[in-house]
């Protein structure tokens, strides 16, 4: 009985906070409602007070001198160059970043002739592998390339004295053209064991040590790296929804946070292809070579997509809603008094706290920057 008692309890109290939780959200959802309901009440008193104050006005033109104007900030519009940019996060990266690697089949490091941070040349010796077989093979070459030699020397001269056949001497002959040949190649193995910079830049990271052993397959992980330093650019990752906004010859403006450098350029090259994963797209823009901006340096990437020379902007925060669309309240001078009006727009870009409008204000309209909540159309309103 204990236990069936506890059950029961449990169940209650379960059952409990269910209904708790069901009656808080039954709650906000009528405090929601009631929310709604009062915003529609408060336009539809508003147009009362509008309506009753201008019938009040005619009827009872000395009511009207008395009413109390709203105190309110007011601002002229004036065309001005607009311009929306894409906020992006880049990187530097360098044009050229190359691997020194072994033209052979690689082997043991015996010296090593550059250091981290060292600027390089193309064509620069920066390492010398194991090379002594080469060596050992080079030189019994060349002693035997002299011994043959000789003897088409010796050859020759018996051939004009008119001592020896024809035969004796083409082998001789050909005896140092094969040589000379075996030379050649032995030199080029014997030159496979130096390892040459392949351009200009700056070893930017030398890691292997004399003895260990170097080839083309561990090059990029234990060898050096040239950077060039002298041919930077920027790449960043675009969102495919600004895919028709952004192309090549779109304008840059590239900030680098840590020296506080702002540089424009433009975009060199675009991507075709959109990244299934991060649904982006690359874009690269040439970067000017400088002590302060290096390879895989954060730059803030702002991308330039629309721009307007002489656009008609307002401040975001002053434009409303109602059912008949978005609006900003402006200042009309109607018989000597200032009063404030529903103004009808079609807005444009939003970049920062301007708002493009693309219809319903012109050049020389007074919009109230300040003091407009709350404010109805044909409200009496003062700037002092």
């Amino acid at each position: 009985m204990q236990k069936i008692f506890y059950l029961l309890l449990i169940a209650t109290v379960m059952a409990s906070c269910g209904n708790t939780q069901k009656d808080a959200k039954g709650e906000l959802n009528d405090k929601k409602a009631q929310l709604e309901k009062l915003k529609g009440q408060q336009e539809g008193i508003a147009k009362e007070i509008a309506k009753l104050e201008e019938e009040i006005a005619k009827a009872d033109p000395e009511a009207a001198k008395v009413q109390k104007a709203k105190l309110v900030a007011i601002a002229t519009l004036q065309p001005a160059d607009f311009s929306h940019f894409i906020e992006l996060q880049g990187t530097v990266d360098a044009e050229n970043i190359a691997y020194v690697a072994p033209r052979g089949a690689g082997g043991q490091v015996k010296a090593i002739y550059v250091k981290q941070g060292q600027p390089v040349r193309k064509g620069q010796l920066l390492m010398r592998l194991e090379n002594s077989i080469a060596n050992t093979q080079v030189d019994q070459i060349r002693s035997q390339l002299a011994y043959a030699k000789d003897l088409y020397q010796r050859q020759q001269n018996l051939w004009q004295q008119g001592i020896g056949t024809e035969v004796q001497l083409l082998t001789a002959k050909n005896n140092v053209v094969n040589l000379e040949k075996q030379l050649t190649m032995a030199q080029e193995q014997l030159g496979f064991s130096n390892v040459y910079a392949e351009m200009n830049g700056i070893a930017d990271q030398v890691n292997i040590k004399v003895g260990e052993m170097f080839s083309p397959q561990s090059a990029s992980m234990a060898g050096i790296r040239i950077v060039n330093t002298s041919d930077l650019k920027i790449v960043t990752q675009v969102p495919e929804r600004y895919l028709g906004r952004v192309s090549v010859g779109s304008t840059l403006e590239v900030t680098l946070p840590e020296t506080n450098q702002t540089v424009t350029s433009k975009v060199t090259v675009a991507g075709k292809v959109i990244d299934p994963s991060s649904r982006t797209f690359y874009i690269e823009a040439k970067m000017p070579a400088g002590s302060n901006i290096k390879p895989n340096q954060i730059a803030l990437v702002k991308i330039k997509d629309y721009a307007d020379a002489s656009a008609i902007t307002v401040p975001v925060n002053t434009l409303q809603n109602d059912q008949n669309g978005k609006y900003v309240m402006v200042a009309t001078k109607e018989n000597g008094k200032l009063i404030a009006r529903k103004r009808q727009v079609t807005i444009g870009e939003l970049y920062n706290d301007q708002l493009e409008v693309k219809s319903g204000l012109q050049a020389g309209d007074t919009i109230i920057t300040d003091g407009f909540q709350g404010l109805y159309d044909g409200q009496l309103i003062t700037t002092a």
